[in-house]
């Protein structure tokens, strides 16, 4: 069972709309504004502050604008490639840094956070070909595959196995390990979770099926590097996969890791009881989410000092 710091900040995130003195949560539908959503994202995050003792240094990955976390004393010729999440349809290294600090810092890894494209301006496939850039410009400074991580959450964690799949069907050595934190891997959002979790957890009643569908566009939503449950996974590197059980996505997760494994993968799916969608990425709010974010660390370090 949960604490009662992860229940309170959990019910705080689940009821937002009442701090807003609206009676009733946010729906998504055919109303939904991308670009006001987007400036609220960015509003919420521009005032959170990176931790003390990590830097930035801005880069460029072609027509992508980047950037590097760095801790304090980080692993030498190692690195951590980070997928942000924002329901495909936002995010950005302005509104992850701080959340990827937290990862850079557990891992002791310079991390590599970009601003792939998002839809709908640039529906699938470009966010993965834009993962699949950022990973071979790894290559072309000096990284081998095996001293790279990948890990992502939300729609990066999906980004992730997508970047996975991508990279096995084009042939280019894949990196050492991978996590994905929440990932959605069935993109027609079928799975019984989106139902009997929906009032569960905290993403916006609706969310997944609008936001999924910008990003799908006139795609066939069951294509693998798209909706990654339809992968082959064999020859994959170890997952590490992380859900919590108040999820819609916890099913996808199940079924997606359950896959992996039957096809040789060395899988690690971490189920959290009554926590809610990518909730390690709220750490140090409760006990729950540093642990989660600790865990995941540890799985990278593992991998890392091989």
């Amino acid at each position: 069972m949960p604490g009662l710091r992860s229940s309170f900040f959990i019910w705080m995130i689940r009821n937002r709309h009442l701090f807003q003195l609206k009676l009733k949560p946010e729906v998504v539908d055919a109303t939904f504004s991308v670009e006001k959503f987007r400036k609220d994202v960015d509003k919420a995050t521009a005032g959170m502050k990176m931790p003390k003792g990590v830097t930035t240094q801005t880069e460029q990955i072609d027509a992508m604008a980047a950037e590097w976390i760095i801790p304090e004393q980080p692993v030498e010729g190692k690195v951590l490639l980070y997928i942000h999440g924002g329901g495909f349809i936002s995010g950005s290294c302005t509104t992850h840094r701080m959340h990827v600090a937290k990862f850079a810092m557990g891992c002791q890894l310079k991390s590599l956070l970009f601003d792939y494209r998002l839809a709908p301006e640039h529906p699938f496939p470009a966010a993965v070909e834009d993962c699949v850039a950022a990973y071979r410009w790894l290559s072309g400074q000096g990284y081998a595959a095996q001293d790279i991580i990948v890990g992502g959450e939300s729609a990066g964690g999906t980004l992730t196995l997508s970047l996975l799949l991508a990279l096995k069907e084009q042939g280019i050595p894949l990196p050492k390990a991978a996590f994905a934190i929440s990932p959605v891997t069935d993109l027609r959002c079928l799975a019984d979770s989106f139902t009997y979790n929906a009032k569960n957890d905290i993403a916006p009643m609706g969310s997944w099926n609008v936001w999924t569908q910008l990003y799908i566009a006139d795609n066939d939503p069951t294509l693998p590097l798209l909706s990654p449950q339809f992968g082959d996974y064999a020859g994959l590197p170890p997952l590490h996969i992380c859900v919590g059980t108040h999820e819609i996505h916890l099913d996808d997760c199940v079924n997606v890791a359950q896959k992996a494994k039957a096809q040789g993968v060395e899988v690690t799916l971490s189920k959290w009881p009554r926590m809610v969608h990518a909730f390690p990425i709220l750490s140090p709010l409760f006990p729950e989410a540093k642990q989660a974010l600790a865990e995941i660390c540890e799985f990278v370090k593992n991998h890392t000092q091989q």
